[in-house]
């Protein structure tokens, strides 16, 4: 492999993790929903498209930048899914159904009346928050002076990178050292033993979807300096969360993270070396090979792992 082979391939890698890390923030948010309420939240995208115009509108009429207006988008969305899960999603679950996802049809139903809304509102224009620094970028060369490679990271991307590391840090020190997060574990791993132990098991169901909502909106505000929005943007990034869902394991988040960085590095080696147009192409062959040759996703395979230790 000649040296500009292998910057080509360093410089894909890191593309990869940067956009995987964005891709595991958005699949966490539906995994812990999916861990909670055992259902796929279908209007997940449609989600993240409503964080994605919180941030435009306060950048193109309040002009706060993007990455700060995750400290409102997230608190809005949190509350959205609090909502919904209360008075939507609740009384449908406990409805006898010939259907038994019948919740899951009513979150496809929430995605396009949130999808139309959208429309009404901002039209079906193509929208962007035109920041300055957008399109700048650094290179490794700035604070590794003898590199040998000329490797350029964007600073939007890098940027939107941290700020996915910091949420899921956040996330797991709330999930894991704070008495709320060790119930919505619980609730999770087990609702009938949680109950029992004095568990609020709908109390936790409403707490978790409002947190999945808060966790996609904020990665809406990190897309958002990157990607143009539209009212259909929602459609394809429920279908990455769910690719990660599946990839990661149902209900785990450990699994969704490596997931995100799998699907991102996927993509990421397939626009490169195939093409752009084939990476949504990947992201499919990728589905399926899970489905074919590791049914339960990542975490079965961490799972028999440590079973086998």
């Amino acid at each position: 492999m000649t040296a500009v082979q292998t910057e080509v391939l360093l410089q894909t890698l890191i593309s990869g993790l940067l956009l995987g890390g964005l891709y595991a923030l958005i699949g966490i948010g539906m995994t812990i929903i999916m861990g909670v309420m055992k259902i796929i939240n279908l209007a997940h995208g449609e989600l993240m498209m409503v964080g994605m115009y919180i941030a435009y509108v306060l950048y193109t009429y309040f002009h706060i930048d993007p990455y700060l207006s995750i400290f409102i988008a997230a608190p809005a969305l949190f509350l959205l899914g609090m909502g919904l899960q209360k008075y939507l999603i609740n009384p449908v679950v406990k409805v006898d159904s010939i259907l038994p996802e019948n919740q899951v049809i009513l979150t496809v139903g929430i995605g396009m009346v949130l999808a139309n809304l959208a429309t009404i509102i901002f039209k079906s224009d193509y929208l962007q928050t035109p920041v300055s620094y957008g399109t700048k970028a650094w290179y490794l060369t700035d604070i590794w002076k003898a590199s040998p490679f000329e490797l350029s990271l964007s600073l939007p991307w890098s940027v939107s990178f941290v700020f996915a590391l910091m949420i899921t840090g956040g996330l797991w020190f709330f999930l894991t050292k704070t008495d709320t997060g060790k119930s919505i574990r619980a609730t999770a791993q087990d609702s009938d033993a949680a109950l029992l132990m004095g568990v609020n098991v709908g109390r936790m169901r409403v707490l978790t979807f409002g947190l999945g909502s808060a966790l996609v909106g904020s990665a809406g505000c990190l897309f958002i300096p990157i990607y143009y929005i539209y009212p259909d943007i929602g459609g394809q990034f429920t279908l990455i969360a769910f690719v990660i869902t599946i990839l990661g394991g149902l209900g785990s988040t450990v699994g969704a993270i490596i997931g995100g960085l799998i699907l991102g590095l996927f993509e990421s080696l397939t626009a490169t070396y195939i093409g752009m147009g084939w990476a949504p192409v990947g992201r499919f062959v990728i589905f399926v090979a899970v489905l074919i040759f590791i049914p339960g996703g990542v975490a079965s395979l961490l799972k028999s792992r440590k079973l086998g230790k």
